[in-house]
């Protein structure tokens, strides 16, 4: 059985308008074409980025009546390809939630995530984030699996920061986890690399990272670096702050050896405690 996968990450800034952010991801998927990839991956807020939420809640739409999905959709239809969509706000039953879908070359959905780990933070220039103002948070954990077996966890951003959920992941199965993204330009410079470089060594898995990049319309700053990282914790491309794709070949016979080296999975202890 072929277990390789040749996958890429588009790395972008996001505008206030869907129609217009689309216009640079086909352009882009196009590029990712060139090189024969079959899975396609795009960041969270994947096709815009509103100033509040507010906004957000007003421009959110159903499964059914979101244009990026349906347009995603036909695209990859019309390759034949898999395309993971990092995350569109999408209204469910007068709210809304964070929500990853991964789309089969026949252009149905096949998987869909909603993010569990919400964005509620202070961080230390000041600025505040309060993603539950604006989502429900999800409560299911999802692998997708797809092309001879290959089984792919679904994870959004901040999830990055609860390691339990990688290692629930792998341990049932996951040999690609991705992690699509919009993260802080503050916390990116000095977290980013390390967490995913961590959440691959931990659980032995590729990690797949597409991300936003630099200033958007709406004011906000994020801090690009688009990874793919090998089980072994090897950073195999990095987008740095440009627009554009980094795409790699990977063999996923590569999960077997990393955690047949080091079996950290198979090796988890009951202890006792003094609190």
């Amino acid at each position: 059985m072929n277990r390789k996968l040749s996958i890429a990450c588009l790395q972008y800034s996001s505008a206030k308008s869907e129609k217009h952010t689309l216009e640079t991801i086909k352009d882009l998927i196009d590029k990712a074409l060139d090189v024969e990839t079959e899975l396609i991956t795009l960041p969270e807020c994947a096709t815009s980025l509103q100033k509040n939420s507010f906004l957000t809640k007003k421009l959110a739409k159903t499964e059914d009546e979101n244009f990026s999905l349906q347009i995603l959709k036909e695209i990859a239809k019309l390759n034949s390809i898999f395309i993971l969509i990092g995350s569109l706000p999408i209204k469910v039953n007068d709210r809304l939630v964070n929500r990853s879908f991964l789309v089969g070359p026949k252009g149905n959905v096949l998987y869909k995530y909603d993010k569990i780990h919400l964005y509620d933070v202070n961080l230390p220039n000041g600025d505040v984030y309060k993603e539950s103002d604006t989502y429900k948070s999800g409560n299911k954990a999802i692998i997708a699996e797809i092309k001879n077996k290959i089984k792919i966890g679904l994870t959004i951003c901040y999830d990055l920061r609860f390691p339990h959920l990688y290692q629930d992941l792998a341990v049932n199965g996951a040999e690609i986890i991705v992690v699509p993204s919009a993260f802080s330009n503050l916390t990116g410079p000095v977290h980013w690399h390390t967490l995913l470089k961590a959440r691959a060594i931990e659980t032995g898995t590729f990690i797949i990272a597409p991300a936003q990049t630099g200033c958007h319309e709406c004011g906000r700053t994020s801090y690009g670096h688009s990874l793919i990282v090998s089980p072994w914790g090897d950073i195999l491309k990095d987008a740095k702050e440009e627009i554009g794709i980094i795409h790699a070949n990977i063999n996923l016979d590569e999960v077997m050896k990393a955690r047949k080296a080091i079996p950290a999975l198979n090796s988890k202890k009951d202890y006792l405690t003094n609190f």
